[in-house]
């Protein structure tokens, strides 16, 4: 029987050969979907078209025209039909579709990208789940249902390897695995659990919760029937809470009791020592200096005076929802949903730009280059970027049925949606 005769040089290759691939073995799918895919990747922007079940995908920059389009919700009617079979889950499911939903079912809240670019995380309240989509194929890699009956905001890792998504029923954030869809830890929050942010690299998990927003008891002297609204912010290695802020103490010291503690959208300075925030029924946001544990600056922006005098009409106690900041920390992006415009406003002074009018903005994001913040306009079907510099509009798009959300991320290069075979 003759022998394969092995030199030092080919033995060593064999055995780095065979370690590599052990350890790609045990390191698991996660790892793998970090090697991006033949041709590289291209950067866009999701729209999530929150009562059509889709998101559009659109260029990140320029003319934001529209790349492809994906359906969120492939298995529709295996979770009706699921739904429907079990009171609990309809009773929720109705009552998201007549309240949070404004008589229209939530397919599709939040979403963002693996870092392979290979599929697209997706959390649907209607559902109460999240959901991993490939975007060549349209099928769905996996699903995990969240505890409670409606998923809501999510966040993404700098590293993008875990997604935290709200389970707002439950008091509850899960944190997964973007790739596999399992559990790395889940910690308790206040009442409703809304925006999350990871920061200092990802060593800390910020979650907002907002309390009940869809209740009628909207007048300001009952603002404590809303719940337990507090921030939570957790150690991501251990899951462990490490800070508690409840807003009521910091609103009430800085002279502003009138406004509510609920905390909605939010965005942090590039160094991370200041976090601006939306809340409840104010048009306008608030300045927080983090290392000293204090409110600084709250800035008060225009009424649109066609606005309902009806807080109750206000759509899930929203008067403004969305924003974002420039990369160079100078402005602000500022939603103002109920009161039909967009505004750019300068950090340093907290002077407005120009009023852009919008049709019930919903969301702002940073577009690819920096160099404009994108809205989207839930009450028109479109997107519209809007330039940082000059705080006028540069582009408006058409897109699915309500849009909220709208992310950045990354498809396979050449990539237009998935493959009809």
């Amino acid at each position: 029987m003759s022998r394969t005769r092995h030199t030092p040089a080919r033995a060593l290759r064999l055995t780095c050969a065979l370690a590599l691939a052990g350890l790609a073995a045990t390191l698991g799918p996660a790892s793998r979907a970090a090697t991006p895919p033949d041709g590289g990747l291209r950067e866009v922007l999701f729209v999530g078209n929150n009562w059509e079940g889709t998101a559009d995908v659109l260029a990140s920059t320029g003319d934001l025209a529209r790349v492809g389009r994906i359906n969120v919700v492939p298995d529709k009617e295996e979770r009706l039909r699921e739904i429907y079979l079990n009171p609990v889950k309809l009773g929720f499911f109705l009552g998201i579709r007549a309240t949070a939903g404004e008589g229209h079912d939530q397919f599709v809240d939040d979403m963002y990208t693996t870092p392979d670019g290979s599929a697209v995380v997706v959390s649907r309240p209607s559902f109460a789940d999240v959901v991993s989509i490939d975007l060549r194929t349209g099928r769905i890699n996996w699903r995990f249902p969240v505890a409670g009956y409606r998923s809501d905001h999510m966040a993404v890792s700098p590293d993008g390897t875990r997604v935290a998504v709200s389970a707002s029923t439950a008091n509850t954030v899960h944190v997964l695995d973007i790739a596999t869809g399992r559990q790395a830890g889940s910690f308790t929050t206040g009442d409703k659990p809304h925006e999350n942010t990871f920061t200092q690299g990802g060593r800390y998990l910020w979650n907002s919760a907002i309390g009940d927003v869809t209740s009628a008891l909207d007048a300001p002297w009952l603002d404590w029937t809303k719940g337990d609204r507090k921030i939570t912010v957790v150690d991501t290695g251990t899951f462990r809470t490490v800070r508690e802020i409840d807003m009521r103490e910091r609103l009430d010291a800085f002279g502003r009791g009138d406004l509510s503690d609920a905390v909605r959208p939010v965005s942090f300075s590039p160094d991370e020592t200041k976090l601006y925030f939306q809340v409840s029924f104010f048009n306008g946001f608030v300045e927080y200096d983090v290392p000293s544990d204090r409110i600084t600056r709250v800035k008060t922006l225009p009424e649109n005076p066609a606005t309902p005098a009806d807080r109750t009409k206000w759509v899930n106690d929203s008067r403004h929802h969305g924003m974002s900041m420039s990369p160079d920390g100078s402005k602000l992006c500022v939603a103002g949903t109920m009161d039909d415009y967009a505004t750019v406003v300068d950090r340093a002074t907290l002077a407005e730009g120009p009023l852009v009018p919008a049709a019930k903005p919903y969301w702002a994001t940073v577009n690819g280059d920096g160099t404009a913040c994108v809205i989207s306009e839930s009450g028109a079907d479109r997107v519209t970027a809007i330039d940082f510099a000059t705080g006028t509009p540069r582009v408006s798009v058409p897109v699915g049925d309500h849009p909220q959300r709208v992310r950045i991320g990354h498809v396979p290069a050449g990539w237009s949606g998935p493959s009809t075979r």
